[in-house]
């Protein structure tokens, strides 16, 4: 599985948003998976690659936590989970994610 991490420079919830997709590997039983890391820098390629605020997670070229509507462009995004307002998804729905994303790369 490809799994990708997009952010602005200087993001405030890239490592939390990285420690969350290694856990998240590590309990699906994929912690053998690579993550990148790609730092969005303009309005262009926000439009081109789909990036709807820092941090997206992409999981094979699919962002699982896409909403309706959104606009491309560079800012932070807010993931509104089981807690509230957080700047990453619950970890609950990151695990169910890749789950999701490794059935679909199996079959």
């Amino acid at each position: 599985m490809d799994v990708e991490l997009l952010v602005v420079s200087d993001c405030p919830h890239q490592d939390a948003a990285l420690r969350l997709l290694r856990t998240g590997l590590t309990d699906v039983g994929l912690s053998d998976t690579a993550v990148r890391t790609t730092v969005i820098t303009s309005q262009a390629e926000a439009e081109r690659r789909g990036f709807t605020g820092s941090p997206t997670f992409l999981l094979d070229g699919v962002d699982p936590f896409a909403a309706r509507g959104q606009p491309a462009g560079l800012s932070c995004r807010v993931y509104r989970g089981v807690d509230g307002t957080a700047g990453v998804p619950a970890l609950t729905e990151v695990r169910q994610a890749l789950k999701r994303a490794a059935d679909a790369a199996a079959t």
